[in-house]
């Protein structure tokens, strides 16, 4: 197994950063070692800065949002009730629907002549049509509510999972106690769920922070890079001005993020983890 995450995993991402080490760009036939020239690039690039804030905001919001929107979905889920498979089925369909179709999807819904603006305007909440994805107010929300339908049943996954290990007999207890259910949830299941819920967080902000299919579907990164992030930026640099270099460079910061993301993740993991071995 560690083998096989060596060659798929690390020897990529050795070979990114030896890239983004040098001046390769395939426009102007140069290859040669420039060292951290590519990254002080990067310091006076206010595209990149701007694509970065753009991806943590994207992250943070999203991520916190579909943890939310996920507890809530995975208590409902966790209730036995009739048709209950049936529900579960259907909830997570938007995670099974493929990104770019959603991304298409969200694009037709919200374009001027879109289903959300023939609402608007037949209900008089708005006299005319909005651009969605032509203003550079609207266009990042627009994309994460595309991001919150589609990836808010992953969450609702992973947190049911771990709401279906708290033993019943704690909430039995709690009933006798005279508990009530928001009792009970605050101060039994949160608790035991909190490692669970730390890790589902963890996942789904690694995966926000390197967003590519979504924006791209929808805005390609507009208008006037409003949804530009660090995963649409370097596919431009690398692959549409075909300047290897820098666009490594860019692959690579993305890389560090997501490891001070995972680092401040891990330390919340940890201390929960001491703490319930110290219980």
């Amino acid at each position: 197994m560690l083998a096989t995450v060596f060659v798929v995993s690390l020897i990529p991402v050795a070979r990114t950063i030896w890239m983004s080490l040098r001046d390769t760009n395939l426009m102007e036939g140069a290859d040669h070692f420039t060292g951290l020239a590519n990254y002080r690039r990067l310091q006076d690039d206010s595209l990149f800065w701007q694509a970065w804030w753009q991806t943590i905001e994207f992250a943070a919001v999203t991520t916190f949002i579909e943890t939310l929107l996920g507890i809530v979905v995975a208590l409902v889920l966790d209730v036995r009730f009739r048709g209950r498979g049936l529900v579960c089925a259907i909830v997570l369909v938007p995670w099974a629907i493929p990104t770019v179709v959603t991304g298409r999807m969200f694009n037709w819904l919200f374009d001027q002549g879109g289903l959300v603006n023939y609402l608007l305007v037949r209900t008089h909440v708005v006299v005319a049509p909005i651009s969605f994805l032509g203003s550079t107010t609207l266009a990042m929300p627009t994309l994460m509510v595309a991001d919150i339908w589609k990836t808010t049943p992953f969450m609702a996954l992973l947190l049911l999972a771990g709401l279906q290990t708290c033993p019943p007999q704690l909430e039995e207890a709690a009933r006798l106690d005279g508990a009530s259910t928001w009792g009970y949830f605050w101060w039994i299941r949160l608790p035991l769920l909190l490692p669970s819920l730390l890790v589902a967080a963890l996942l789904r902000a690694l995966d926000a922070v390197r967003v590519f299919d979504l924006p791209y579907a929808v805005t390609g990164g507009g208008p006037a890079s409003t949804t530009e992030t660090l995963s649409t930026y370097a596919y431009n640099t690398l692959f549409s001005g075909l300047d290897i270099g820098q666009g490594s460079a860019i692959a690579t910061a993305t890389f560090i993020t997501e490891v001070g993301i995972a680092g401040v993740f891990g330390i919340f993991v940890l201390r929960q983890i001491r703490r319930d071995g110290r219980s």
